[in-house]
Parts: structure tokens; sequence; C-alpha cells
């Protein structure tokens, strides 16, 4: 078995227990997932099975989007529902569409977040929520990240209350924390604020639309039509530079030769995939560090040519 599935996380459950049930349902050890969704949070999490995981780390590389609902009103330890109330300030005046808009737009493009305490961030070779329940604090290192686009989903002209709640559609760079990016919203709106709710409605060229859940997993392995819904693992390194080769370089590929940079790709940084002309994946590429007219082989996908 070899493809990926898009699968619909639901909430209460981790990103590991998907697969571990995964492993069961399809009986095949040789599964991994795109990127951790917390507990709490649902929506699509691209599961690579057999070959397929050789491109995992690509689809986790990708942008992402996600429906959030941020609450202005109080902060909590882990910066969404699931913590402890750090500080609380009710909202004592009403905030207009305008404001938030200005906010969202003021936060698009490239920031610096640090990641929150309890997240899987390393820090001495330790994650964070492992010091963050025994109640030790440290130091967390702050990074880029990009806010591709901000959308308010709400129609409203104003808000008002003790504390108010809006939600906002965000697509963003790997690395970004959505729960961050809440507080961050409530910090530039002058009140304390926590993550109400997510859901991942994007990742890579997955939608929630592509989705499956556990359960139709589960029906479809009993009548043997899991392959059927598989999507090739050329759809995880479809937003990737192509490099368009012939049988007779495809038979090197497979066994690792270097290959000339083509005129148009002399620009590109990042992975380039090798692919036949029928659009078949045979290897990741990149420049050659000490070559800079050839390309070396990063990963080969596939020592087959049929």
């Amino acid at each position: 078995m070899e493809g990926i599935l898009p699968l619909y996380k639901p909430k209460g459950i981790t990103s590991h227990d998907c697969v571990f049930k995964l492993r069961k349902i399809l009986k095949t050890k040789k599964i991994g997932h795109t990127g951790t969704l917390d507990p709490e949070v649902t929506g699509v999490l691209p599961i690579c099975i057999g070959k397929a995981t050789k491109v995992a780390e690509y689809i986790t590389d990708a942008g992402k989007t996600y429906e959030a609902e941020v609450t202005l009103g109080f902060s909590t330890t882990t910066e969404d529902a699931t913590g402890e109330i750090v500080e609380k300030k009710l909202v004592s005046r009403p905030i207009s569409r305008k404001e938030i808009l200005n906010v969202l737009e003021s936060l698009t493009g490239e920031i610096i977040q640090t990641p929150p305490m309890f997240s899987a961030v390393k820090v001495g070779g330790v994650r964070l929520y492992e010091y963050a329940r025994k109640g030790i604090e440290v130091d967390r290192p702050s990074r880029k990240v990009t806010i591709y686009s901000i959308q308010l989903l709400d129609e409203q002209k104003e808000w008002t209350g003790d504390t108010i709640t809006f939600r906002f559609k965000v697509s963003c760079s790997k690395g970004t924390y959505i729960r961050t990016l809440a507080v961050m919203i409530g910090e530039k709106l002058g009140y304390p604020a926590h993550m109400s709710n997510l859901v991942r409605v994007q990742s890579a060229s997955f939608t929630l639309d592509d989705c499956f859940t556990l359960e139709e997993v589960n029906q479809m392995a009993e009548e043997g039509t899991v392959e059927d819904v598989l999507k090739p693992l050329e759809t995880a390194l479809s937003h990737l530079p192509k490099l368009k080769i012939n049988d007779t370089v495809a038979e090197k590929v497979k066994n690792g030769a270097l290959l000339n940079i083509p005129e148009h790709l002399k620009t590109c940084n990042g992975p380039i995939i090798a692919e036949t002309n029928d659009g078949r994946a045979l290897a990741i590429y990149a420049k050659h560090p000490n070559k800079p007219d050839l390309l070396k082989p990063v990963k080969v996908l596939r020592n087959e040519l049929e």
C-alpha cells in the first residue's frame, strides 16, 4: 500500500493516536503523519503510507490554512481554551470591525513569534511542554514565521461584552502557532486573549473536502477499497519545481546520479523534483554545495520505472 490519505482528525485525540489507529486498521506499520495537531484541534491531517512516508516532510514544510476563533478578556497558560486562566481583563469598550481589520493587517507578512510553553519545541533537548508540566519556565527561542493572509470571518460591525469572540482565517508558513497569533491579536487590541477554537482547513494541497474520517477508513478497509482513495505521493510535491527527464536519464537518477541544472531552474534554491514525462516523481534533488552547475540527489523516491 502506497499513497497519501487525507484524514480528518477528530477532537480529543493526538496526531500520534491517529497513526496508531490507522496502523491497526490498515495492517501496516509504515505510516506517518505530516504535522502535529493538538488534541483539541480538528481538521486536515495528511497521512503518508508506504513509500509516501519519504515525502512527509515536504507536506509538513508546505503552508497551512486554519479557521480560528479568538476570545478577548482572559489569557491562559496554554494560550488556548484548555489552560488555566493567567490574566483577566474584562472588555470595557466596544471593539469595532475596522479596529480588528487594522490589527489583522498589521500581522500579515513576516512576524516574530515566541513558542508557547505548552508546545513541542525543544530547548536543551527537552520539549517545552515537559518543562511546563513541572512548572519550570525557560527562555524560549523566538523565530520568524510568515502570515500569507489573514481574513476576518465574522460580519459584525462592532463587538461588545465582558468577553468578545470573533473568527478569522489564516494561511501561514510552517512553524506558526495560531494560539500565539490569537494572543498577539489580543495584545494589539489591548486585552488578554486566547485561541478558543481551531480547525485546520488545508495542509499543502489537501483540503477538508478531500478528507476521510477514521470511521470511513475503517469501513473502506473492511471493503478493501482504501487504495482507491489514496492520493499519489506526487500530490505532496505539487508545489515544488519539476525537472522532466527521459527514460535514459531516469535510469541514472534511480541510482543517484548528479544532473546538470537547466537554465529555467538555476534560480531555484529549494528542492527540485526529477520526474518522468508521465509525471512520476523519481527523486528529490537540490543544488550541489560545491558544484554550482549540478544538482545532487537528496532522496530517491522510487527505484523502479514502471
